[in-house]
């Protein structure tokens, strides 16, 4: 880690995609080890939650380590990726096993709103898999858009060619997803992505931001949304970000 670097951890909820998101930050000149050490997490500049998995499941896991209080108290910057942005909203209708539950999934109710199954329909397979637009959200012209952090993420996701590789399709920003539940979109939504629906791929309320898709394997699109996260330069022209 580079002096006067962020202290940025990864919270250790179990998900598979934690190796890749580490290294992703390591790119960026971030250290960010993995843990479930309260104090640690509790001492950190910046807080990433990543996860894949199914919401009851990792719920649980928050609940055994003890972190569901205190991921709800932080003052710091928090951001949820994949599902850990699921986990930050105030429900799921996601249970243990990746089916919907009888009952709603309890969350962290860090942002209004309730995750609930994609639909699937003609020509729109769940899980959601692949690159896919993002567009600009609502809460870009609000507070959430106005500072620092606010402004490089407008400025990545209204500009043209970022994120996607060659192949992947056109010069819109695009990010890479592989989810079946989201969140409606709202005031708090950054970023759009429409899949048979319309849903918040990028969510931020004051100091909690979320990303539905994996920016760990989002190109220089994901790498420039977690620098600014993060609070440092993103990736330079031609350097490919993150993979």
């Amino acid at each position: 880690m580079s002096p006067g670097s962020p202290n940025v951890v990864l919270v250790d909820a179990g998900g598979a995609n934690i190796a890749s998101v580490r290294f992703a930050l390591q790119r960026l000149g971030l250290d960010a080890p993995l843990t479930a050490d309260p104090a640690r997490i509790r001492a950190a500049d910046r807080v990433i939650l990543p996860g894949v998995g199914a919401a009851g499941a990792a719920m649980r896991r928050l609940r055994e380590l003890g972190l569901v209080e205190l991921l709800r108290s932080l003052e710091q910057p928090v951001a949820g990726v994949c599902l850990g942005l699921q986990l930050l909203f105030e429900s799921s209708t996601e249970g243990e096993d990746g089916r919907s539950a009888g009952s709603p999934t309890e969350c962290l109710g860090l942002v209004p709103g309730e995750v609930r199954a994609m639909t699937p329909a003609p020509g729109v397979r769940v899980p959601h898999m692949g690159w896919n637009v993002l567009a600009a959200g609502p809460a870009l012209d609000g507070p959430a858009g106005q500072d620092e952090a606010g402004r490089r993420v407008a400025a990545l996701l209204r500009g043209a060619g970022a994120g996607a590789p060659a192949g992947a399709g056109g010069a819109e920003p695009r990010a890479y997803f592989v989810h079946s539940y989201a969140a409606e979109v709202s005031e708090h939504t950054l970023a759009v992505t429409t899949h048979g629906a319309p849903f918040a791929a990028m969510v931020r309320r004051g100091d909690v931001w979320g990303m539905q898709f994996h920016p760990e394997r989002s190109g220089s699109l994901g790498a420039g949304l977690l620098a600014a996260f993060c609070g440092v330069p993103g990736p330079t022209p031609g350097s490919g970000g993150a993979r």
